[in-house]
């Protein structure tokens, strides 16, 4: 077994610490999502974890780690006799992205439950988490069906298997820590609200402090054991603080006053339902038993907000995460604290890695925060895993105001980015056909959940039991099988699988002109709105985006398609205009991306949008007509199936019609900027419309 990397030694990133281990000290907090670019010892610090957490006491060979004290009555493996329990570390259970439903939940042997009668199950991670840690890395890209089962659990406490009228349930309580890079995507919100505290965190660009970093992570890859001893005793004095501030936690005070500050803030920044209260209150309460205090004071409500809001007020994903902290102040200062009770403060803390000065507990420290390591070579803050991954330039600097000269010949100056106008609710866009992608919310698919459409044969191990066809299957071989009593006899060729449908998630890749004719600052700030708005229409029905622009002589590919449309937003607000109008090369950029996509994920049926107003003034380097260039350039798209929508964004009472061209030689729909509204009078556009068949489905789509 591989040294783990030691909790204490992990270089500052002191929110990351402190939320930790205010789980550590009160599960009830509800658990953390770590936000933040890679490298940045996300992972690092959450595997380390497991090491500061008390044992748990279990029933001897229970597989659901029950209590000795307090056995789950409902446990498969119960019940159990009265007697002695057996120690065991706390355990950190990893949930792949890529799991299935049974690994999570477990599986329940369907053959032997219906000819047998005999609950035959095997516990998943759910049970194998219980009283423990489930980490889950790269939340954000776990499936939609396997989210879905973790609330149930996270919300009940208890993981359930039905299968056609067989069930088992076993208690499924665990701390829920989830790592995420949040340019792949954001979390649903009612994951999101699942998770009591979250925390971003950045690698230093400070030269000295990510020197440690490197220092220690080489120093650990070159002797893991010698490198742990050098921190045990760090470890172990944390260790016992986290055993006496969950000994202390149940005398902790929280008085009406800081009831009073913690109902005012949630109030005060609007966040939905109360959760976030019951998560401020019982924080506020970890850290003054994480401080050695009894009494809860406005510092600790201070921190609490800090870790428990930001993740809970964003009403979008184009919404900056974070907490406006002189709100923040203003709202607390509204409430002073109630006065504290005449009795002696406790015992000062031994010194140890957590005993530091009030940099570290918020602004005055007495937030009982996570203070600097005093171990050996005590660091600057940073993170131990920044040094695996190259630090990711800045952000590009905003355009310049003042218009730029053109860098293409025969193209109009640069004019400055214009704001987009505000989003709104978009019509239905899906691909016609029936697809087998990944699960989400715009066209429909073959999924794992949704309705029941037929049945057959498994592929493998089978999940989803068809009991009538089942039935149907074993009937007439009754007699021949020896069936006497009343039981049914079924064998394993007899089970059929349950197909459904469902809905997918696809690669929706804007193509949007940003060149002279859209230049107009009105008119360039709709353009931007709808896109946001079909953006934000993407983010719902979990899809992957990409971003293609193209002006002057050449298009660009703004953004990779990904699953942060957060991302996507971000660049269509820094979009220049000016220039001629490639409308082709925008096109053949479309092409080459969605043939590399086509081989990088082949299930995922491509959306393509092309937003502009139909002109073509530019050939780019190749030459020739451009409206004819173009013209070939969207035949091409539609010979290779590619299911496309075309934006009309052209205004004004003499109107040339290009759009509805172009969406005629792509074999799709055009629709205009007001159509493309949900409340609109224009029809309705359920099904993008292509001409000839897909290769890879072997399907002709037609319209709707």
């Amino acid at each position: 077994m591989s040294t783990p990397y030691p909790f204490t030694a992990v270089v500052g990133q002191t929110d990351l610490r402190l939320a930790l281990l205010l789980n550590a000290v009160s599960p009830a907090v509800g658990g953390v999502l770590v936000r933040g670019e890679k490298g940045t010892a996300k992972s690092t610090a959450v595997r380390a974890l497991s090491a500061l957490l008390p044992q748990v006491d279990v029933v001897p060979g229970c597989r659901f780690s029950c209590a000795p004290a307090a056995p789950d009555p409902a446990c498969p493996d119960g019940p159990h006799e009265p007697g002695p329990g057996q120690d065991r570390p706390a355990r950190m259970v990893e949930l792949p992205v890529g799991a299935s439903e049974d690994r999570l939940v477990g599986a329940l042997d369907i053959e032997r439950a219906l000819a047998e009668g005999v609950k035959a199950f095997e516990p998943g991670l759910l049970a194998d988490a219980h009283r423990g840690i489930l980490y889950v890395d790269e939340v954000n890209l776990l499936h939609d069906h396997l989210i879905d089962l973790l609330l149930d659990a996270a919300a009940m406490g208890a993981s359930y298997v039905e299968r056609e009228g067989v069930s088992v349930r076993h208690a499924a309580r665990f701390l829920l820590v989830g790592t995420m890079n949040p340019e792949e995507g954001e979390l649903r919100p009612q994951l999101l609200d699942r998770f009591g505290l979250t925390v971003e965190v950045a690698a230093s660009r400070e030269p000295s402090q990510r020197v440690e970093v490197v220092r220690r992570r080489l120093a650990y890859e070159d002797d893991p054991a010698a490198f742990a001893h050098r921190w045990a005793g760090d470890e172990q004095d944390v260790r016992a603080r986290v055993v006496a501030a969950r000994a202390l936690l149940p005398k902790v005070r929280l008085g009406d006053a800081s009831l009073l500050q913690i109902a005012a803030t949630c109030a005060g920044f609007e966040v939905d339902g109360m959760r976030a209260d019951i998560v401020m209150a019982r924080t506020a309460t970890a850290l003054a038993a994480w401080a050695g205090r009894t009494d809860v004071r406005k510092e600790d409500v201070r921190q609490a907000a800090l870790l428990a809001l930001p993740h809970r007020r964003r009403r979008n994903p184009f919404d900056a995460p974070g907490l406006d902290e002189d709100k923040l102040d203003e709202i607390l200062d509204r409430f002073p604290d109630e006065e504290p009770d005449n009795e002696p403060d406790p015992e000062p803390e031994p010194e140890g890695p957590d005993d530091g000065g009030p940099q570290d507990g918020g602004p005055d420290g007495g937030g009982g925060g996570v203070p600097p390591q005093s171990g050996p070579d005590a660091p600057e803050p940073e993170a131990p895993e920044a040094q695996d991954d190259a630090t990711p330039p800045a952000p590009d600097a905003p355009q310049s105001p003042e218009p730029q000269p053109a860098s293409q010949e025969g193209a109009a100056p640069e004019q400055a980015a214009v704001r987009a106008a505000e989003p709104f609710r978009t019509k239905m866009l899906s691909v016609p056909g029936l697809g087998e992608g990944a699960s989400g919310r715009r066209s429909r698919a073959r999924t794992a959940h949704g309705r029941t459409t037929g049945a057959q044969r498994p592929r493998g191990h089978l999940t989803k039991l068809h009991l009538a066809a089942t039935v149907q299957a074993a009937a007439p071989h009754q007699k021949a099988r020896g069936r006497s009593g009343r039981g049914l006899v079924v064998r394993k060729d007899d089970l059929r699988q349950a197909t459904r449908e469902g809905r997918e998630g696809n690669l929706v890749l804007f193509v949007v002109d940003a060149s002279g004719s859209m230049a107009a600052r009105q008119r360039m700030g709709a353009v931007k709105g709808a896109v946001l708005s079909l953006l934000l229409d993407a983010y719902q029905r979990r899809d992957k985006v990409g971003l293609i622009t193209f002006r002057g002589a050449a298009a660009e590919l703004a953004l990779p398609p990904t699953s942060s449309v957060d991302a996507a937003a971000a660049r269509l607000e820094r979009l220049p205009t000016g220039g001629r109008t490639p409308l082709a090369a925008g096109l053949l950029k479309a092409h080459e991306v969605l043939r590399i996509e086509r081989l990088r994920d082949p299930s995922r049926r491509p959306l393509l949008v092309v937003v502009t107003d139909g002109r073509a003034t530019s050939a780019g380097s190749v030459g020739g007509d451009p409206r004819e260039l173009a013209g070939r350039s969207a035949r091409l798209l539609q010979a290779e199936g590619v299911a496309s929508v075309v934006v009309d964004c052209e205004s004004g009472p003499v109107r040339l019609g290009l759009a509805g061209v172009l969406a005629a030689d792509l074999g799709g729909p055009a629709v205009t900027l007001d159509g493309l509204r949900a409340d609109s009078l224009a029809g309705l556009v359920k099904n993008v419309r292509t001409a000839v068949a897909s290769p890879s489905h072997h399907t002709t789509r037609r319209a709707a």
